[in-house]
């Protein structure tokens, strides 16, 4: 198992079964990742799982693991992106770009977000986030920002009911679904939008602190070319491809324009294994939702006849909500869903508190928005692939500036030494 020449012949085979052609350059990079693999692997039975894997694309085989102190100094020396990546793009799916495409099956023992010594590699352990069935986001219990001061539950049926009056405000209570909430403004008979600049001033961008004994330079928030990136699913599946937001203000609607950037034309989108329900659902999309992105700042303004319906962990965190809480924002309603200034604030607390602390915090980058039809709980639709219209919301600044000070604090940390 120890000697190099075993090491040697294990390598090849298994580039050997690789899923692309890739140029000299990147063979290198590839090569030496597989070699870390190899030798870091507790026993050969460990390699020969991963063959079987490879070669019967079975995903019942057993976790393949590496310590996960190797993940993070993996993480840093490969370009900011995880091993995981780059078995993935090696044996299953060339075109993955990130992490962030991918998930781990709840099933396996030793996936990364289940926080154990050691962390599963195996390529058939994941699922393409974009094409697969997706959990509900399960955001961290809120702890730092304190309850709305009025607020009040009530019961009608086999439905709970809640109604908030915020702090400081102009908005009266609304009655909602269940674990759902949304305002009216005060005297008014439909619900009016707040006006909201759309110029961005990157001179405001805000900074994280570097780690003090490694990079005192902060680790700016840079505005990225597409702001966002949606993808469209019918219940569990994605259909269509990624829509890349290069516009301020865009708007998801019910109907097609295929031409327009500031539009993301769900009626163009077409499946061959629709469901009826989708299909008739679909019809009631109409002008959608309005997305307003301001200096980092993100806003969801509903435009169509029916109310659509939006998850944020940063928004239920800010107001004290319970994690799992789903918004309904009405015809005429405008939510707020990321706050720039909230999120760095968090981003550099987890700084400081290491490598996993920091990733937790993807969950606040992404956003999901159903239309006509809610989900919660206590809902009929209880997790979001129930719902037959949706979109998910990968705001892509905030995901750039925490893969910087991901490689920050793990080119910081002692387990990330060239010894690990």
């Amino acid at each position: 198992m120890s000697t190099p020449f075993f090491h040697s012949a294990t390598v090849k085979r298994l580039l050997a079964w690789k899923m692309f052609v890739y140029n000299e350059q990147d063979g290198k990079v590839y090569e030496n990742a597989v070699k870390t693999l190899v030798k870091k692997a507790h026993s050969t039975k460990q390699l020969e799982e991963l063959e079987t894997a490879i070669t019967t694309r079975h995903t019942g085989t057993k976790c393949i693991i590496i310590p996960r102190s190797l993940v993070e100094q993996m993480y840093a020396t490969y370009g900011n992106n995880f091993p995981h990546v780059f078995y993935c793009r090696l044996w299953r799916w060339p075109d993955v770009q990130s992490h962030h495409d991918l998930l781990s099956f709840e099933t396996c023992e030793y996936a990364f977000h289940k926080m154990k010594s050691e962390v599963c590699v195996n390529p058939y352990h994941f699922q393409r986030v974009e094409t697969q069935q997706l959990p509900p986001i399960q955001p961290e219990a809120p702890a730092s920002y304190p309850p709305m001061q009025d607020h009040s539950y009530y019961s009608q049926g086999n439905a709970n009911y809640a109604s908030f009056v915020p702090e400081s405000s102009n908005f009266v209570p609304v009655e909602t679904a269940s674990t759902v909430f949304h305002y009216l403004p005060e005297n008014a008979g439909a619900c009016s939008s707040q006006q909201v600049n759309y110029s961005v001033d990157t001179s405001q961008a805000l900074a994280v602190p570097g780690p003090s004994n490694l990079n005192p330079e902060p680790i700016l928030y840079c505005e990225p070319a597409f702001w966002c990136s949606i993808s469209y699913y019918e219940l569990g599946q994605r259909v269509g491809e990624i829509f890349h937001a290069s516009q301020r203000s865009i708007i998801v609607d019910g109907f097609t324009d295929p031409i327009n950037a500031d539009r993301f034309c769900l009626g163009q989108q077409s499946n061959v294994n629709r469901d009826p329900v989708v299909e008739q659902m679909r019809r009631y999309i109409g002008k959608g939702v309005r997305l307003k992105y301001v200096d980092g700042d993100a806003f969801a303004e509903c435009l169509g006849k029916n109310p659509v319906f939006v998850q944020s962990a940063i928004c239920n965190q800010r107001f004290g909500w319970d994690p799992s809480t789903v918004i309904k924002v009405p015809n005429g309603c405008n939510l707020k869903f990321f706050y720039k200034e909230e999120f760095g604030a968090k981003l550099s607390q987890s700084a400081t508190k290491g490598f996993d602390a920091v990733y937790q915090l993807t969950k606040m980058c992404i956003i999901r928005l159903s239309f006509v039809k809610g989900w919660g709980a206590e809902s009929k639709r209880q997790t979001i692939t129930s719902v037959p219209c949706w979109i998910e919301i990968h705001l892509n600044g905030p995901l750039q500036w925490m893969d910087k000070v991901l490689n920050q604090v793990c080119s910081s940390h002692t387990k990330c030494s060239s010894k690990s």
